[in-house]
């Protein structure tokens, strides 16, 4: 074994970095209060270009030991009681508050140079603090004791590298610019024009395209053909003119622009998943595309139903007055937010908000949301399914973190997928 290197890394909230070296109390609706709304949102809406290494690696196997991958040798270990991981390569992490969760995940190496798939938690070392994991392999670049960033996508690379399955890189223009996207067809044929079903799958705030592969086995199975889209402020597609997010409010213009391409290129059916921040976006497209007619059913994963719960939320667990979401909205929607958020137009978060425009809706909506979801509580999820039981199924996970459920289960998330998606309407 290979041993040596600290680093605890907890998720950000935008609103306890908000108040990060004030001291005393906050005068809810006044000058400090609206400088810390518009401050934590510039946080929230800004993109993060800079992602420092989160996970320290301090025990890995000798090098001839540790798997390698393509996926066609990827191995599923099965540790038995009589020799619990003996013969498994195995990776030693110090624990922090992703690490040490259940589930398949992956690590960045070398400023994503490199990556590295994990498996499930064999043990644990409250004393030593760490945790010991399964070794799955090594998609690319060189493990070392060191230290790595966190990937909850569990893929690293694009459909060919990490399942193993041909794609075509394209662009689709939208108002942006030229959006790189993949086309991958389904599993009878080479070309993706042979389907008239296709899935459009839009990933998360801050999130890769990468983030969407975890569905694809799925919908590829199906036969159908697969469109994963950049949209503006990707790292690697066109900026906004304010380089902000929009919470949906604008990026949804981008997948309208995929859908269109879908259509032209002969789908007659599509359905859209989306995954946190996604979720709002497919939200948006379905409300505001001409294309959305197009679109049959849509799957979201850990679905930001309501923005300004997301910001209540946040600033609960930042132990901040609830007043300053309040506040937080009226400066983003208000004129005054192009110069102290720096978005290029106000954006009214309730708009966002599904539960109270869940009449609106006209899709069937498959929606899969952990309890354990730390990131975007789960009720808005609970409350749509309510208001829509007609339209809107709500399948509840119960350990996964934000957007993590098929991490967790991955059998179960593609049996229910595929049961929404073939079942009779």
């Amino acid at each position: 074994m290979v041993t040596s290197c600290s680093t605890s890394y907890s998720r950000p909230s935008w609103w306890t970095a908000a108040v990060a070296g004030t001291a005393g109390g906050i005068a809810a609706g006044g000058a400090v209060t609206i400088g810390l709304a518009s401050y934590a949102l510039r946080r929230m809406l800004t993109p993060e270009r800079d992602r420092p290494d989160n996970i320290d690696i301090l025990d890995i196997p000798d090098p001839h030991l540790i798997p390698t991958l393509p996926v066609a040798q990827e191995k599923v270990y099965e540790p038995t009681p009589a020799r619990p991981y003996a013969d498994i390569p195995t990776i030693t992490l110090r624990t922090s508050i992703d690490c040490d969760v259940p589930g398949r995940y992956g690590l960045w190496l070398d400023n994503g140079a490199g990556h590295v798939r994990i498996g499930e938690i064999l043990d644990r070392d409250d004393v030593t603090g760490t945790v010991t994991r399964e070794l799955l392999g090594v998609d690319s670049g060189t493990l070392r004791v060191g230290t790595a960033r966190w990937n909850g996508y569990y893929y690293g690379g694009n459909p060919i590298s990490s399942l193993g399955l041909p794609y075509d890189e394209i662009t689709v223009t939208g108002p942006v610019g030229d959006l790189p996207t993949w086309v991958i067809p389904g599993a009878t044929t080479d070309d993706p024009t042979d389907s008239d079903t296709w899935a459009v799958m839009v990933h998360g705030r801050g999130a890769l395209r990468a983030e969407c592969l975890r569905a694809v086995p799925t919908v590829h199975r199906l036969g159908w053909t697969t469109l994963v889209p950049a949209y503006r402020n990707d790292p690697d597609s066109p900026e906004s003119v304010d380089r902000r997010y929009a919470l949906g409010l604008a990026e949804w213009a981008d997948i309208d622009a995929a859908l269109r391409y879908a259509v032209e290129q002969g789908a007659r059916k599509i359905v859209l998943f989306g995954w946190s921040m996604g979720g709002a976006i497919v939200l948006q497209t379905l409300a505001r595309s001409p294309w959305a007619a197009a679109v049959d059913d849509v799957v979201l994963d850990g679905p930001v139903v309501d923005w300004y719960d997301v910001m209540r939320h946040h600033i609960h667990i930042g132990r901040l007055p609830q007043s300053l979401a309040a506040v937080a909205r009226r400066v983003l929607r208000s004129r005054v937010a192009t110069s102290l958020v720096g978005v290029e137009s106000p954006l009214d978060v309730t708009e966002t908000d599904w539960i109270g425009r869940a009449s609106e809706l006209a899709h069937r909506i498959l929606i899969i949301h952990s309890v354990a979801d730390d990131f975007v509580p789960v009720g808005p999820s609970e409350q749509l399914a309510l208001a829509r039981p007609d339209l809107v199924t709500y399948v509840s996970w119960t350990e996964a973190r934000h957007t993590k459920e098929w991490n967790t289960d991955p059998a179960r998330w593609d049996q229910v997928v595929t049961e929404f998606l073939t079942s009779p309407r």
